[in-house]
């Protein structure tokens, strides 16, 4: 209960390798043609045209109408995007989980079931556990870029996922897009919707649908 909880706050601020911002200054690009028709919509850099992600749920055209991708490296962007939204992911889980199944036998030092108080009631030593857990993490992707793997979800059979124990991941480049198309959408709802349980919880009534004190 309490990892799940501790989870669902601290993902918000996704992984630490999401917020590290590039050390040299990335001035604006060429601009493409802008992807949606209409004033105030401004053009996105034309290197997201080379990364999956304008999927049918917007229009099948990259979704930028900030231009924000023209001031940062595209790459660093779905970098942070798959981080949080992994993030996310789990977030998600960890939100649901004690609010259909409670909590886990054992853990008597927290009294609810609602994430944000759980969270709050952890121990010192799960913090401290769960800050360690996700240095391990990062340490690993650090290291496992250098032996030339990949935790992006690439697409080409040449390249080697940063973590598959079970041997599941796609061999063939066909099913890894697929792979990688679910992961990203999946991430996107999931950032969404973490995102909502989390205005839900601090404005009650102000997610449509969502039940009150979810």
């Amino acid at each position: 209960m309490k990892s799940f909880s501790i989870i669902a706050l601290t993902s918000l601020v996704g992984s630490s390798q999401s917020f590290h911002l590039p050390t040299t200054p990335v001035s604006p690009t060429s601009l493409s043609a802008s992807n949606f028709a209409g004033a105030g919509v401004k053009d996105y850099n034309p290197d997201l045209d080379s990364l999956p992600g304008a999927f049918i749920e917007t229009g099948k055209r990259v979704w930028d109408p900030w231009g924000l991708s023209n001031y940062v490296p595209v790459d660093w962007a779905r970098e942070a995007e798959l981080a949080n939204g992994r993030s996310a992911m789990l977030a998600t889980v960890g939100w649901v989980w004690p609010k259909w199944f409670g909590a886990f036998p054992g853990f008597t030092d927290v009294t609810t079931t609602d994430p944000i108080d759980a969270a709050l009631q952890a121990d010192t030593q799960w913090w401290a556990q769960f800050i360690i857990l996700c240095g391990v993490i990062e340490a690993n992707k650090y290291w496992s870029l250098q032996k030339g793997q990949s935790y992006l979800g690439e697409t080409s059979v040449s390249d080697t996922p940063f973590y598959d124990p079970f041997g599941i991941y796609p061999k063939t480049e066909e099913g890894r897009k697929t792979m990688a198309e679910r992961e990203l959408k999946n991430a996107r709802l999931a950032m969404i919707g973490i995102a909502s349980f989390v205005a839900g919880h601090f404005i009650p009534g102000s997610v449509p649908c969502l039940p009150p004190g979810f």
